[in-house]
């Protein structure tokens, strides 16, 4: 008889896997011509966002939207799902719900881009033409490209916090957990947040303590990065976490294969082309590679050579097309994708896309802000806030790198609110002027 919470998983589970099915599955016959003055591609937060800044300004349907998920999920909390401090069904709502009502949805997936045209193409061969376009498709999550991982997360012992699909698992791996290796995994391309890997570790370890498996628990984080974290100061503040908690890091090292039979996992040594670590588990928490979306990636004239968005590191706006914005995980921006760059750049974006539409010079700079809520338990939690310089650029007049139950408190509590009643609907564009009142305009 199946739980309440592995019957939703399940189903999510289920959901998940269609909708990535049909995401690689085009049919471009056109049947329906749709006009607009913004075209908004994706609808996460950053385009959620963006169309909120906008539909209000216009007249009905003058935004269009294109998003294939009935679901919008608040991925940030998909840590503390994991660790088993709120549930899944906290962090979803209808996207019809989070979405302007003055827009157009589009309940489909863009699958070819004509920006010589202004034109985009869907899945179901509708066109949408636009004056002006942002892109917002995030990022998408490839567990295939790990041998034997798509089979092994449906195997005892193997868990991610990065889908719907799986994140209700990890908690329930937690509490499974006897003796042995945990592992936890960190790929060699960008991610979605770059601390959420090592968190759910930390997690797990005070879950460890507090029931008394702690001793029979060998705790590791192999990470393809050369350090612990990005950025010096809190680098060395999480250092210090993990050798006071007696956990293992090997550097340079990537998952590449899953023996779900063997309960082994095979890491690629970075540094030793051709040389493999081979570990037992337990508990492996991937986080898996990540790239972004398909179809953007194969619109050359879009992307740069990584396959990312092409746009200006200062001003967001694409380097080529001059109508063209983009916004979040999709971009090649040079720092953490967060959802806190994304509250940041949708001031840079609404600026300089207000004076693009007015033919004026643009008058706004990002500057790289990115915020990362290190929790590291479940009463504490470090908050990095940094620059696209690694220099930190903090919003409280007090040392975050240190473990704080106030910041823990925030995370869990305060931002949720803050997401989906004020960023989703256009209202927060980042804590600049807080920080600047809170230390007296020296900042």
């Amino acid at each position: 008889m199946l739980s309440k919470s592995s019957k939703l998983a399940t189903t999510v589970a289920q959901e998940f896997f269609l909708r990535e099915r049909k995401c690689f599955s085009t049919a471009m016959t056109l049947k329906k011509k749709h006009s607009c003055k913004l075209l908004v591609v994706g609808g996460g937060s950053g385009g959620c966002s963006v169309a909120a800044k906008y539909a209000s300004k216009f007249q009905k349907g003058d935004v269009i939207v294109i998003e294939p998920s009935e679901k919008h999920y608040y991925q940030p909390m998909f840590t503390l799902i994991g660790g088993g401090m709120k549930k899944l069904e906290d962090s979803c709502k209808p996207t019809k719900s989070v979405l302007p009502k003055n827009a157009l949805w589009l309940k489909d997936y863009a699958v070819k881009f004509d920006p010589a045209k202004n034109q985009v193409i869907t899945k179901d061969g509708d066109s949408v033409e636009y004056e002006f376009m942002v892109m917002a498709m995030g990022l998408q999550l490839n567990f295939d490209q790990v041998d034997g991982l798509v089979d092994a997360l449906k195997t005892p012992g193997v868990c991610s916090n990065y889908s719907p699909a799986y994140v209700t698992k990890t908690y329930e791996e937690l509490k499974k957990f006897k003796e042995g290796n945990a592992i936890f995994t960190f790929p060699n391309t960008p991610v979605k947040c770059a601390g959420a890997p090592q968190k759910i570790m930390y997690i797990a370890e005070h879950y460890f303590r507090k029931t008394g498996k702690r001793d029979k628990a060998n705790i590791i984080y192999n990470t393809s990065l050369p350090v612990v974290f990005g950025v010096k100061k809190y680098a060395e503040a999480l250092m210090k976490v993990c050798e006071q908690r007696n956990i293992k890091i090997n550097m340079r090292h990537n998952l590449v294969k899953v023996l779900p039979d063997k309960k082994e996992a095979v890491f690629e040594n970075l540094d030793s082309p051709g040389s493999h670590l081979t570990l037992n588990y337990s508990l492996l928490h991937v986080s898996p590679p990540m790239s972004s979306p398909k179809q953007l990636k194969e619109s050359k004239e879009l992307v740069d050579s990584a396959g990312f968005l092409d746009v200006s590191k200062e001003t967001l706006q694409h380097k080529k097309y001059d109508n063209i914005f983009g916004i979040g995980d999709c971009t090649n921006l040079p720092t953490s994708k967060t959802g806190a760059a994304v509250a940041s750049q949708l001031k840079v974006v609404r600026m300089n896309l207000d004076a693009r539409m007015k033919n004026e010079k643009l008058p706004a700079t990002y500057l790289g802000y990115t915020s990362c809520p290190l929790v590291t338990g479940y009463n504490s939690c470090i908050l990095a806030e940094f620059d696209y310089n690694g220099q930190p650029l903090e919003t409280f007049p007090l040392d975050q790198s240190k473990e704080r139950l106030s910041m823990f408190m925030m995370k869990k509590y305060v931002m949720p609110h803050l997401y989906w009643s004020l960023m989703l609907r256009g209202y927060w564009e980042g804590p600049e002027v807080y920080r600047k009142l809170l230390h007296l305009g020296l900042c």
